[in-house]
């Protein structure tokens, strides 16, 4: 199948509004997304298994912030969210890097922020810090600290009042070990976004004193080794 066919085919398939009910076209007891996959694989058509699977995603997505929102608004204990997130990344077959964009999304998305520049800082310090130990179990991949570290910088810049606070976040999620080292290092060399670089690269003085500790630990390792 030629990819204009495959998308003029989602493209009708939007239009008639069946791109989010495709499963309906099966008979109930088979209709799930590992049937589906199958059946237009097997008919050459993986291009619309493709989009289903990407559909579901979305879907799944959508409902667990939803639900997390809900728990926030509830002040839910965070052991009871972390059963919860790991639960649905199982049920629904979703990686940590899907799910830590959405969960810093919902943290931030729980408050009223002060419009006070000096004022946001430390509301938002305090916020963080309460849910720094459920950002913790979901950022234990270099991928996912990243990530995290990307949705810090885009909000930060979408959001004109907390552009000095970028770094203090980062300091507070390094000191929560959310974020490593080598991923804040990481981040200030080669994957930072361009959205406001050059102000968060020049706040970042603690990458300086970070790689001034990794330089100190190299040394005495060696001094050691030479000992």
């Amino acid at each position: 199948m030629l990819e204009k066919d495959a998308n003029s085919v989602t493209s009708s398939l939007r239009k008639a509004n069946l791109d989010k009910r495709l499963l309906e076209l099966f008979p109930a007891n088979r209709q799930n997304v590992d049937h589906f996959a199958k059946y237009f694989t097997d008919a050459g058509l993986k291009e619309l298994s493709d989009f289903l699977r990407v559909q579901q995603s979305l879907g799944t997505r959508k409902e667990l912030q939803r639900e997390l929102q809900e728990r926030l608004s509830q002040d839910c204990p965070i052991k009871e969210m972390v059963l919860y997130v790991k639960e649905e990344m199982k049920r629904n077959d979703l990686q940590e890097p899907a799910v830590i964009g959405l969960l810093w999304t919902c943290i931030m998305n729980a408050v009223e922020w002060n419009k006070k520049e000096e004022l946001v800082a430390e509301q938002a310090l305090k916020h963080l810090k309460q849910y720094a130990p459920l950002l913790a179990v979901f950022s234990t991949q270099d991928q996912s600290e990243l990530i995290l570290l990307q949705k810090v910088q885009e909000y930060c810049y979408d959001n004109i009042h907390f552009m000095k606070a970028f770094q203090k976040i980062v300091v507070l999620f390094y000191k929560a070990d959310v974020l490593s080292e080598d991923a804040i290092l990481k981040w200030f060399k080669e994957a930072h976004l361009s959205k406001g670089k050059s102000v968060f690269l020049d706040q970042m003085k603690f990458v300086e004193w970070l790689q001034n500790a990794e330089e100190e630990s190299e040394t005495e390792r060696d001094e050691n080794q030479d000992g």
